[in-house]
């Protein structure tokens, strides 16, 4: 399983070529939308992709939301997104490690909290 940050959701190419489930959150694509132009082909190609089955939409649900929010505070000086918190608190709750990111800067200094240990995060190029 590969959680999917907005940056290769926008870029949508190489997402063809993954056979492994794709996992995404609702803030990412929101994060997605809101840099493709509503009208364009990239929007619409972008929601038959989800809407296909493309990549799973991850629940955050009341307790995954707050604990992004937590980690929004853990990460102020990053600064951490909510994209980006929800993906760690995805990751937490799915037990992975992998997520598909242009943002490596951000990435490499996450840590989800797998169990009892801290784990960075794999980046998928």
């Amino acid at each position: 399983m590969i959680l999917l940050d907005t940056g290769p959701i926008v870029a949508r190419e190489t997402l063809q070529s993954i056979r492994e489930p794709l996992v995404t959150t609702v803030p990412v694509l929101t994060e997605a939308f809101h840099l493709l132009d509503p009208a364009s082909q990239g929007s619409a190609a972008l929601r038959a992709f989800v809407s296909g089955g493309g990549a799973r939409v991850f629940d955050l649900g009341d307790e995954k939301l707050w604990r992004a929010f937590e980690l929004m505070e853990t990460y102020r000086d990053q600064p951490m997104d909510l994209a980006d918190a929800s993906l760690v608190a995805a990751a937490e709750s799915l037990r992975t490690t992998r997520v598909f990111t242009l943002d490596r800067s951000d990435f490499v200094v996450y840590r989800a909290r797998i169990g009892r240990s801290l784990r960075g995060f794999r980046l998928v190029t």
